[in-house]
C-alpha cells in the first residue's frame, strides 16, 4: 500500500506541475470523495492495527503535499493569466480620457444666487427661517389678524390651528427684528407654500426672496433707489421702474413695482402684452404696527420691505410661459440654462 501511495502522490504532483488550465479536475480525481486517496483510506481496513496509524499519517502527508501543489499552481496560473491580459490590453495613458457629462445649477437656483449677489453687493445679509411656521409669525405679527380677508389670498397648508407651512418669507423678517436691533438690512430667500391649483402661472410650492431695511430716516426714496439698482442689474442698465399704489397689510404705503420691458424697451410686445411694463414685485414702507410688534419704536425708526417671486423673475428674464416647467425635471428644458 505504501508503494501505491507513493505512486499516486508522484503522479498527482507531476500532473499538477504540467497542468495549464483548470485544476478542479485534478483536485477531484485525487482529493475528492471518490478520489484515489480517499479510496486508499477506505482500504486500510485490511491492515493490521499497528500499521493503520502509520499509513494514515502517510496518506495525510500526501494529501497536504497535493493540496499545497494545487495552491501554488493555481497562483502561478493566475499570474500568467494576468500577464497575458495586461499584454493584450495595453493602454496608451497619454490619450485624453473620455469626458464625463457635467450637470449645472437649476435655473431657479441660478436666479436666486444672482439676486443674492446683487443685494449682498448693496450691503444686505441673508437671513433664513423655518418653512413650518407659527400662525403668529406668518400672519398676526404682520398685521394680519384672524379672519382678515388677506388670509384668503395667502391660504396655505395647515398642520394644526397654529402651525402651518409659511405662505411667504416675511416671517423671517419678523424673527430678524425680534432678535436684532436696527440698523437691519437683510434678504430672506426660500420656499413658500399656498393652496393654489397648479396651472401655467400658479403652483402650491414656489420660491420668494424678500428684503427688509430698518433704520432711522428710511424713506420711499431709499426703497425706489434700491429697487432701481436691482432692476438695472437683472434686466439691463436701461431698465426703468414705476410704482403703482397697492395695499399690503404689513406695509403702508404699499406699491406694486413694474419694470420697463427689456425686450421692446417699453414700446409694447408679446412679452409685456403690449403694455411696455412688466410687474415683478410688491413693496412698501414697513407698517408701524409691524415695527411695534417687534418692539421697535416706529416714532424713531422706519423701514421698507419688498418681496418677489423667483419663478416670476426667471420666467420674465428667460421668456418662460409655464411655471410647471421648473418642476418637471425635463432635461430638454433644463439643459437650456
Amino acid at each position: 500500500m505504501k508503494e501505491l501511495l507513493a505512486k499516486i502522490k508522484k503522479e498527482a504532483l507531476e500532473q499538477i506541475e504540467d497542468a495549464n488550465a483548470d485544476l478542479e479536475e485534478l483536485r477531484v480525481r485525487y482529493l475528492g470523495k471518490k478520489g484515489e486517496l480517499t479510496a486508499l483510506l477506505r482500504g486500510m481496513g485490511a491492515l493490521s492495527p499497528e500499521e493503520r496509524p502509520k499509513m494514515g499519517q502517510l496518506v495525510n502527508e500526501a494529501r497536504e503535499s497535493i493540496e499545497a501543489a494545487l495552491s501554488e499552481k493555481a497562483a502561478a496560473l493566475r499570474e500568467k493569466m494576468l500577464e497575458r491580459k495586461l499584454a493584450s490590453e495595453k493602454l496608451d495613458v497619454t490619450l485624453p480620457g473620455a469626458a464625463l457629462p457635467e450637470g449645472h445649477l437649476h435655473p431657479l437656483t441660478q436666479v436666486q444666487r444672482e439676486l443674492e449677489d446683487i443685494f449682498i453687493g448693496m450691503g444686505f445679509s441673508i437671513a433664513e427661517g423655518p418653512e413650518v411656521e407659527l400662525d403668529y409669525y406668518n400672519f398676526q405679527a404682520l398685521n394680519i389678524p384672524e379672519n382678515h380677508p388677506a388670509r384668503d389670498t395667502q391660504d396655505t397648508f395647515y398642520i394644526s390651528d397654529k402651525v402651518l407651512l409659511r405662505s411667504q418669507t416675511s416671517p423671517v423678517q419678523v424673527r430678524t427684528m425680534e432678535k436684532q436691533r436696527p440698523p437691519i438690512r437683510v434678504i430672506s430667500p426660500g420656499r413658500v407654500y399656498r393652496s393654489d391649483a397648479l396651472d401655467a402661472t400658479h403652483s402650491p410650492l414656489f420660491h420668494q426672496l424678500e428684503g427688509l431695511v430698518v433704520d432711522k430716516g428710511i424713506t420711499m426714496g431709499d426703497l425706489k433707489g434700491t429697487l432701481e439698482t436691482f432692476a438695472k442689474r437683472v434686466f439691463g442698465p436701461s431698465t426703468r421702474i414705476r410704482f403703482r399704489p397697492h395695499h399690503f397689510p404689513f406695509t403702508e404705503p404699499s406699491v406694486e413695482v413694474d419694470v420697463s420691458c427689456f425686450v421692446c424697451g417699453g414700446c409694447g410686445c408679446r412679452l409685456c402684452k403690449n403694455e411696455g411694463w412688466i410687474e415683478i414685485l410688491g413693496a412698501g414702507m414697513v407698517h408701524p404696527f409691524v415695527l411695534s410688534n417687534c418692539d421697535i419704536d416706529p416714532e424713531v425708526y422706519s423701514g421698507f420691505a419688498f418681496g418677489l417671486g423667483l419663478e416670476r423673475i426667471a420666467m420674465t428674464k428667460y421668456g418662460i410661459d409655464d411655471i410647471r416647467l421648473f418642476y418637471e425635471n425635463d432635461e430638454r428644458f433644463l439643459e437650456q440654462f
